[in-house]
């Protein structure tokens, strides 16, 4: 089949590898001329790492990747350890592959090359998308240039934006959760000496949180910071940030927060307003379907954005391979995901919850009931195997 799509980010590019290691031909059609340095940190379990081993990625995203040992929650005063999630050789034992954080770009760029590579993937950049069209026998995707491209199956993966998602539900309302999030990466010969071990460490408080972790070999640490009560400032992660406002929302926190902050370039300091985008019943039509932030965007409070999109390229994958009609195959696709991607998104947004807990004695409670409950947050992500689970009819 000829498979079109719409994004080359992360999910798009995912997708297209899956589709041709297939035999599918596909066609990437994204909007930016070329993949700069932009984003920051993204962690993938052992549930998006078994796509990338898939699809033979491994050997080129370890040299690029930090292994963290652990997973910490600490009390934003005085340090206090109030969780401790076990990765490192454990996690890999446990789950059959490892626990990386990667730098955005990098992954994008071991994305774009194997696409390059890829004699049944044609990636089309520069080039902007108007609208589709769909019938009983193909799919046509008009750009934004006139000119018209037939397919059988059409995936937009364009991110939170999505303009297929628009056409094809119409306009979606979002709501503000009134969170804004800081990011920066610094170098970490900006850091005093042993800084931190490599772990990633999430300091919580009232109304706030801050996650710090290393990227590309511990060169950089990469810090989100987010901060309840706040006005609405842009939703775009390369937005511009006041330095003196971050400052302001994390003053009298643990030295190491309060370090960090300070090292981060006033001219590299980035915010962006946290939206909730609540669970879609829906996302397919008979030959259109979305993968990604465009169907499922999820708030950061757990980190799996973007492995819910590796997971959703290996499943869509699945799924066409499984059924005989493009109609059958792409509800199949979308009944295997939605229950789990709806999961992800309203666990996120509880966690964001639980994080800003604003009494100390209830929040350090909290964490205790998370012990006791075997940690949740540990085991429901990284058990999916997009390789092998069983799909449902």
């Amino acid at each position: 089949m000829k498979i079109l799509i719409v994004g080359g980010g992360i999910g798009g590019l995912t997708a297209a590898l899956c589709l041709a290691k297939s035999g599918h031909e596909v066609a990437i059609y994204e909007k930016a001329t070329a993949n700069h340095n932009v984003g920051a940190g993204i962690q993938c379990g052992a549930n998006a790492v078994h796509v990338l081993d898939h699809l033979g990625l491994l050997g080129f995203l370890e040299p690029l990747a930090v292994t963290p040992e652990r997973l910490q929650f600490r009390d934003y005063l005085n340090g206090d350890l109030l969780y401790n999630v076990e990765l490192g050789l454990v996690y890999r034992n446990k789950y059959g592959a490892p626990y990386f954080h990667l730098h955005r770009a990098d992954l994008m760029a071991v994305l774009e090359g194997q696409v390059s590579n890829e004699p049944n993937v044609n990636l089309i950049t520069g080039t902007a998308v108007a609208r589709y069209h769909e019938n009983k026998s193909s799919v046509t995707l008009e750009l934004e240039s006139g000119e018209t491209v037939d397919g059988d199956i059409l995936v937009g993966c364009d991110g939170i934006r999505s303009a297929i998602r628009e056409q094809m539900l119409g306009t979606q309302t979002y709501e503000y959760t009134g969170n804004l999030a800081w990011r920066a990466t610094l170098p970490v010969e900006s850091l005093p000496d042993e800084f931190m071990n490599t772990v990633a460490t999430n300091f919580v408080g009232p109304k706030k949180h801050m996650v710090m972790y290393y990227l590309r070999d511990r060169q950089l640490l990469n810090m989100v910071g987010v901060v309840e009560g706040q006005e609405f400032r842009g939703s775009s992660w390369v937005s511009k940030g006041d330095w003196g406002q971050l400052k302001s929302d994390f003053s009298g926190w643990h030295p190491m927060v309060e370090t960090v902050v300070n090292a981060v370039d006033k001219n590299e300091c980035y915010q962006w307003a946290l939206f909730d985008h609540k669970p879609l019943a829906n996302w397919s039509s008979k030959r259109v379907t979305l993968l990604g932030d465009a169907a499922h965007a999820t708030l950061p409070f757990i980190a799996s954005g973007a492995a819910m999109a590796i997971e959703d390229a290996r499943i869509l994958e699945r799924s066409i391979e499984a059924e005989q009609s493009v109609e059958n195959a792409i509800q199949r696709y979308q009944k295997n995901r939605i229950p789990r991607t709806s999961k992800i998104q309203n666990t996120s947004r509880k966690f964001g919850k639980l994080y800003h807990i604003q009494n100390r004695f209830f929040l350090k409670a909290a964490f205790a009931g998370l012990r006791t409950m075997g940690g949740k947050k540990e085991n429901f992500l990284p058990e999916y195997d997009a390789n092998s689970i069983t799909l449902k009819n």
